[in-house]
């Protein structure tokens, strides 16, 4: 059931720097430079929040596990841009080794190309979330009724295919703007982000990968890694395959369970 949106805090004060400016200039049309220095500064700080994929100015982001979760010491494997049927089955195969789950972020128009591996993930243990239709890199420059669509026909597509409803978004990049919030307020999405992200869609060199995943690592982290889009080690071989191994033995030597996000939300 779609949930009521209620602006936050920050949008609450764009809200009010406005009302203020508008009302200023009726009343002193004289003062229009500080009314419009005021407008320009909050759109400045509204636009600078759009491009930090974690902030919580927006609206609601879940980029950590709640306290529960951590009194589990669980954390999250989130998985980007797939599926790829060169890397995601080889993905599967090494969490299914390490008794790990995972939550995929997959692609609406990728998913309708390879059905059957996005239900093999879901009838693995893992689950299916939304990253966008397009993945279009001009994603948050989205007015709300482009952006909706976008959403809701991977949504669409993801149900469709595997049975479930994706609970949680992420946009590409990580990257929205503040019309995203009350987008998905109206398709019953949570956006999802991350707390520790290797940028390993652009770094191939699996020891700096490695380091930025784990570098205090603790119960509640939301680790980002890409199936889709993975940059390659010297040998040609998605840096995700060279790390994961290693990543998943350091996780089970901190004593941590890796699980889904609707399992660390339970």
């Amino acid at each position: 059931m779609p949930q009521p949106w209620k602006p936050s805090p920050a949008l609450q004060l764009t809200f009010a720097t406005h009302a203020v400016a508008g009302l200023g200039l009726l009343a002193a049309p004289a003062a229009w430079p500080w009314a419009l220095g005021a407008i320009a500064l909050n759109q400045a700080i509204i636009t600078a929040a759009g491009l930090l994929p974690r902030t919580t100015l927006l609206g609601p982001n879940l980029n950590r596990l709640p306290a529960a979760a951590i009194a589990r010491r669980e954390i999250a494997l989130t998985i980007d841009d797939g599926p790829d049927p060169a890397v995601t089955p080889r993905v599967l195969d090494l969490l299914e080794a390490a008794g790990a789950k995972a939550s995929f972020f997959c692609i609406g128009r990728i998913a309708r190309q390879y059905p059957a591996l996005c239900r093999e993930i879901v009838e693995r243990g893992h689950s299916v979330e939304n990253h966008g239709d397009s993945h279009s890199a001009l994603f948050a420059t989205f007015g709300p009724s482009r952006m909706k669509a976008d959403i809701a026909a991977a949504q669409a597509t993801l149900a469709d295919i595997t049975g479930q409803a994706p609970r949680f978004f992420r946009p590409t990049a990580g990257l929205r703007n503040p019309l995203l919030a009350p987008v998905l307020a109206k398709l019953d999405l949570q956006l999802a982000s991350w707390t520790r992200r290797p940028y390993d869609t652009r770094c191939g060199e699996p020891e700096t990968v490695y380091r930025r995943l784990t570098k205090g690592l603790a119960a509640g982290d939301i680790l980002l890694m890409h199936d889709g889009n993975a940059a390659r080690i010297a040998g040609g071989e998605p840096v995700i395959l060279a790390v994961l191994p290693r990543l998943l033995q350091s996780i089970a030597e901190h004593r941590l369970t890796p699980v889904t996000l609707s399992a660390a939300l339970r």
